[in-house]
Formats: C-alpha cells, structure tokens, sequence
C-alpha cells in the first residue's frame, strides 16, 4: 500500500466522527477523493460520494459507512461531572477510565470517565457490571457555569481518545475502525480503478455512508442508493475474527486475521454478485471465507438491497478483533486483499447481467 494510502487512512481512523456528527472524517475522505476522483460531492445526510467515468456502465456502488460508535452528553450537573449515553451499541465495562474527545462548541475538550474506587465499594458492588448509569465524564470543570464557559453543552458527541498504533505481522489497533476502515476501502479501490482507466467500463461511485451505526431505518445508504440507482453494489464493513479465546466458532463462523475478505451468503446478499465475487477471488488467488446471513446482515446492505426496484447487493467484510471497543484489530493483509478483490469483480463486469434468480 502507498505511503499517501496509509497516511490517509491514519488520518481517517484518527478523526472523530459518530454517528450524526460525521462531518470531520467525511471532509477527510472527500479531502483525499479530489485528489483522482472526476467528481466529489457531499449531501443534506452528511453521505460523501466520489465517481469515476460516470458516463460508464453498468453503474456500481460501493458503500462504507464512515460513522463511528460514540457518546452524547446528557447531562451536566451543578459540580461540572458529565453523563452521558451510548451512540451506537456499548459495552459499558470497556468504557471505564478511558479519556476521551467532547467535541464541544469551541473545539474538542479532553475528558476522562469516572467511577467510584474499588476501595469505596463495598463487597457486593464490586461483583457488579457498571451501567453506563454508573459512570460520568470529568473535564476538570469548577462547576456547571466553568462546563458551560468552555462550550459544552447537552447534545455533544464524543468518541473515545485512542489513536492508531502499529502491533506488527501487518496488525494494526484503533478506535472506530468499525468502519472506517470500510470508507477507506471502497476508496481506495475507486483510486486504484482511477489509475488504469482502459479497463474501466464500468461507472463506480464510492460513497462514505453517514449513521449506520444507529440507521436501523438505513441510515444514509439508503438515500445514496436512491440517487446513485446502482445495477449492482458491494458494501465493504467488518465482521467477527473468531481466532481469539472463548468465540463460539459453531454460531458465528471461522475466520482469523490474515485469511482475507469475508464473503456473506443469505440474507441481502445477491446469489449472482456473490458467486462473481468468488470466481474473481478465485481467479486472482485471492483467500477468503464466508459468512452465513440468514436474517438480516445488520450492515448497510439491508437499506440499499430493497433500494428502489432492488439493487443486487453484497457485503465484502474485513475480519475485525475487539469489534466495538476503544482497540478494534485488523490485518492490513486483509484490507489490501478486499481491495484487490473488489477491484477484480469491477473489471469483470459487463453491461446487461441478468441478476433475476434463476
């Protein structure tokens, strides 16, 4: 991967954005999408878009959702301690000392999550899981006034203050990597398609979807969907690596790190877009694994399957460690494999696919 590949994507998995406050790493990834795209564009949902040889077909779109799970102040009281409720699906223990970034009104503002001591509880409290009832946010503030002098107010957002770090054998941890780093995927292949236009026939737009994380109605993707009117789509995001102790491989499959895209089957995941998508794997030796969905896939995919008249769609996800926790893992193996697979489909496409069941 090039240097300017990897800086972005520090970059991108670096910049706060939850769920309905997405505008930071969207004018990232819209920042980077100029830089080859033909065209950039940005809507009313906050759902950023890039297109390449928009005269072309079939026309596809590929979609990762660029929101991050975070919080939201809702509640400063009379001492200057902050509560707070989950944007998108917590675990609570996992939020206990971590510092944080508010992004309040003046900028962003340092924070850490408070609980009482080990030494103040008693015997039984210690046997309890913290609720997010249970904890608050410290700026240091005098008071509700001295909060609110520094710009924070009910309503603000924030994510957890952890940045990328490098663990080596190509492992990399950090925050909101659910899934930015699925952003960072659907572009990368649009650059890559950029840099060989004679094989392109087809037109591609990459679009960093807004508020997956809490769209249980489709979030952005399903407006995108509704102007893009794709042919066919591929939705990029993460799933479960099992290779870690106490995962029940029997009810959520088998898959580690490093052994490459995972492919779903079932659910909103077209049977014709998911076999071409094992012939290119095939073809190119690239590894993989699938994934049975037999309800809903609970990803972007949901939205954009029933799009219109329907939109042949499949989810191409990147095995993820620790999903929903201050240091989700991924291999960068697997993240250049799914962008290698997904460039290999785009190249095999044709005009005129029946995609109708046989």
């Amino acid at each position: 991967m090039s240097e300017q590949a990897t800086t972005f994507l520090k970059t991108l998995l670096d910049t706060p954005g939850p769920s309905g406050s997405e505008a930071a790493p969207a004018r990232v990834w819209r920042a980077e999408a100029e830089r080859f795209a033909d065209s950039v564009s940005l809507d009313v949902s906050g759902n950023a878009s890039a297109t390449v040889n928009a005269s072309g077909a079939p026309r596809v779109m590929l979609a990762g959702h660029i929101d991050e799970i975070g919080l939201m102040i809702t509640h400063i009281d009379e001492d200057g301690f902050l509560y707070c409720d989950g944007i998108g699906g917590w675990d609570s223990q996992v939020l206990v000392g971590q510092r944080l970034r508010i992004l309040a009104r003046h900028g962003a503002i340092a924070g850490v999550i408070g609980k009482k001591p080990i030494h103040l509880m008693k015997p039984d409290e210690r046997e309890k899981v913290s609720k997010m009832s249970d904890l608050w946010i410290d700026i240091g503030a005098r008071d509700r006034a001295d909060a609110g002098e520094r710009g924070v107010r009910v309503g603000d957002a924030a994510v957890i203050d952890s940045a990328l770090v490098e663990l080596g054998n190509g492992l990399i941890a950090s925050r909101s990597i659910d899934n930015r780093i699925g952003a960072f995927i659907v572009l990368e292949v649009l650059r890559r398609l950029s840099e060989d236009r004679s094989r392109l026939a087809a037109s591609v737009t990459a679009v960093a979807t807004a508020q997956e994380e809490i769209g249980h109605q489709g979030g952005g993707a399903r407006t995108s969907a509704h102007v893009i009117d794709p042919h066919v789509a591929i939705v990029v995001d993460v799933t479960f690596a099992t290779d870690t102790p106490g995962v029940e491989k029997k009810l959520v499959g088998e898959r580690k790190l490093g052994s490459g895209p995972v492919l779903s089957r079932g659910s909103a995941n077209h049977p014709v877009v998911v076999e071409r998508l094992v012939e290119a794997a095939q073809a190119e030796g690239i590894p993989y694994t699938l994934h049975a969905a037999p309800r809903s896939t609970s990803t972007d995919a949901d939205a954009i399957y029933l799009s219109r008249a329907g939109v042949p769609t499949a989810v191409v996800s990147v095995p993820n460690r620790y999903m929903h926790s201050p240091n989700e893992i991924v291999s960068m193996d697997d993240v250049d494999a799914t962008i290698r697979l997904i460039v290999s489909f785009i190249h095999r496409l044709e005009e005129g696919v029946d995609y109708t069941p046989a």
